[in-house]
This record gives structure tokens, C-alpha cells and sequence, in this order.
């Protein structure tokens, strides 16, 4: 019986994570919903909906309800949130799951808020907030109670939050909102102006994970994309390269960097000491991006690595903190709120 099962949710701009205690990561589906413009009806939820980004007839329409790392559309986030919720625990959810949730290291209260009362809505019970470079860190294997400084770096689909972290709780953040969407973003920008070519989120995500390059690749690869020429209107095809990607990717990737030396510049002299010899963990899905981790050691001259399974490493380290609550619930790992519906 599944009964007060706990429940880690990354709640991620480009991707959901759900990881149920005893289980693990149970789902993994894109943060998309389409509804019909129409009568308000909401028609899928998750992949289905992913499949229907700008393929949609004119009273459809698919939107992400996250932004940036925050909730932008709250009833389309709690309509998600019920559907992940229900669809991890299947039919046996009785009673409210205990949940962790993930966000962004910058929110503000308000942000926080929405959050909570979007998972109270949708059915959880005890709600804890962990900030996802602390997640990050748990879930990539680094034991961050020791009084040692460990450096995460965080590239999701909205935001990259960095942390310095010691002793269980982070000593400095930063959150900047460039990551794995603006190298999607970057790409459509680039075919617009360089092959006057107009193509979609889809081909641009492709064309990121194929031949997308944070720092030269050893050997030159290539892809076929059609995109819609702006000047005629008509489909076009032509080959893209991973040069082509390289320069198509500086700005957002130098932002990355940028900030992380930002955040090295801050750090206290003994942390950083810690994090020359330790290193810096690359986690999230944006990490995968080819070369991120070499682009970061030129300019840091620090080692990188990446996480074992930096997609799933702040999920995984939501399951670990739940494994964990009794240790952590008193530390500032975790933010929570009871009593919601005491307001209501």
C-alpha cells in the first residue's frame, strides 16, 4: 500500500522528476501542458504535450507553466502537479504524501509561497522546500556536513544556481536565468541571422544535443535541419556544424562562466582553497552540453566534473534528503511550511 509514502519533486522548467521513497525516480516527463484555447479544457500533460509544441492547430495551444525556474502559470502548475503527483503514486495515494520539492537557489518569498500552496493544492501534506544546488550536491555523492567547501554548479532549463556549500547549508548562492533554454533560444537566434532561416524549439533542442559545443570539438560534426526561409516562405534544408553551434552558443555559455568566477570572487579564502583541491560538480541537464565542463576549466583552472548522472541529480538528492529527514529537518537544508490550509 502506498499510503504517506514521501515524495521528491524536481520541479524543473524544462523537465519533472518525481522520486517516491522506497522506489526511486518513478517519472520523468517534460514540464509542458496543452489546453484548448477555447474551453479552458486541458487535453495532455507531460510528453503527449511535448509532442505538440508548435504543431498545434489555432485553438490549441502548449505551454510550459514554469519560467525561469518559477511558477508563471499557477493553475496550469497545479493542474501539472496533480497529474505528476497521481501518475507517480498510481491509484493507491491515500492520505498526503510528505513532499520535498526543489527550487531555484534566488526565489523570493513570494515565489516560495507559490510553490507551497501549488503542492498543498494538489494534494501533498508536510511540504519542505531544498534549494536545487543543495539537492544538487546530495545527489551527485558529496557529503556536504563536513566543515569543507564544495562548489555546484546547477544547469537546468530556466536557471544555473551556483553554490559554495559547507557544514549542510549553502555559505553563498547565485542564481542567474540563462541555461539550457537560452542555448535553445541562441540557436533559432543564430539560424535567423547567419541562414535567414526561422526554425522551431524542437529543431533547436536537436541541434543542441547533437552537435551543440561549449568548447571546440576534436573532430568537426555535422547536421541536416529544415527550417522555414524567411525570405521566400518556403522550407529550406541545409547543414549545420558544431563550429557553427560553437559560435552560436559563446554568449550564454560566457554568462555561465562569468557567473561562476562571480561567485569564486566572493568565496571565503579557506572555501576556496577547499574547492581548488576538491573541484567543481557540474550537475543538471544543461552540464551535458559538449565541453561545458573544459570551457569552465580554461578560464577557472579549476578541476570540473561532471555529475555521474547529472540529469537526475537534484531528484536524486530530494530521494536522499527524504531518506534523511530526521538528520536534516532541523538544518538549513530544508524550508518548510505546515499549516496552510489553517489560512483558508
Amino acid at each position: 500500500m502506498f499510503g504517506f509514502r514521501d515524495i521528491g519533486i524536481d520541479l524543473g522548467t524544462a523537465t519533472v522528476l518525481v522520486y517516491v521513497k522506497g522506489k526511486g525516480i518513478v517519472l520523468k516527463e517534460p514540464s509542458v501542458i496543452s489546453k484548448d484555447s477555447n474551453t479552458n479544457a486541458v487535453l495532455a500533460v507531460g510528453e503527449e504535450a511535448r509532442r505538440m509544441l508548435g504543431r498545434t492547430p489555432g485553438n490549441i495551444v502548449a505551454i510550459r507553466p514554469l519560467a525561469e525556474g518559477v511558477i508563471s502559470d499557477y493553475d496550469s502548475t497545479l493542474i501539472m502537479l496533480k497529474y505528476f503527483i497521481r501518475k507517480a503514486a498510481g491509484r493507491r495515494l491515500f492520505g498526503k504524501p510528505r513532499v520535498v520539492i526543489c527550487v531555484p537557489s534566488g526565489v523570493t518569498e513570494v515565489e516560495k509561497r507559490a510553490v507551497l500552496e501549488a503542492a498543498y493544492e494538489a494534494g501533498a501534506g508536510k511540504t519542505y522546500l531544498i534549494e536545487e544546488p543543495i539537492a544538487a550536491a546530495i545527489g551527485a555523492g558529496i557529503d556536504i556536513s563536513k566543515p569543507c567547501g564544495n562548489m555546484v554548479v546547477d544547469i537546468g532549463g530556466g536557471t544555473t544556481d551556483i553554490a559554495v556549500i559547507s557544514l549542510g547549508g549553502a555559505v553563498l548562492t547565485e542564481s542567474i536565468k540563462v541555461a539550457g533554454n537560452n542555448f535553445d533560444d541562441a540557436i533559432i537566434r543564430y539560424m535567423r541571422k547567419k541562414h535567414n532561416i526561422l526554425i522551431g524549439e524542437r529543431t533547436a533542442e536537436d541541434m543542441k544535443i547533437k552537435i551543440g559545443c561549449a568548447y571546440p570539438r576534436k573532430e568537426s560534426v555535422s547536421i541536416t535541419v529544415t527550417g522555414r526561409n524567411m525570405v521566400s516562405g518556403l522550407p529550406k534544408t541545409l547543414t549545420v556544424t558544431s563550429e557553427e553551434m560553437l559560435e552560436a552558443l559563446a554568449e550564454p555559455v560566457d554568462a555561465i562562466i562569468e557567473a561562476v568566477c562571480s561567485a569564486l570572487e566572493r568565496t571565503p579564502p579557506e572555501l576556496a582553497s577547499d574547492i581548488c583541491d576538491q573541484g567543481i560538480v557540474l550537475t543538471g541537464g544543461g552540464a551535458l552540453l559538449y565541453g561545458m565542463d573544459k570551457a569552465l576549466h580554461e578560464r577557472t583552472r579549476i578541476p570540473i566534473y561532471l555529475a555521474e548522472d547529472a540529469v537526475s541529480a537534484v531528484a536524486l538528492g530530494t530521494g536522499l534528503a527524504l531518506d534523511a529527514l530526521d538528520i536534516y529537518n532541523n538544518t538549513a537544508v530544508f524550508e518548510h511550511r505546515k499549516g496552510l490550509s489553517a489560512s483558508r
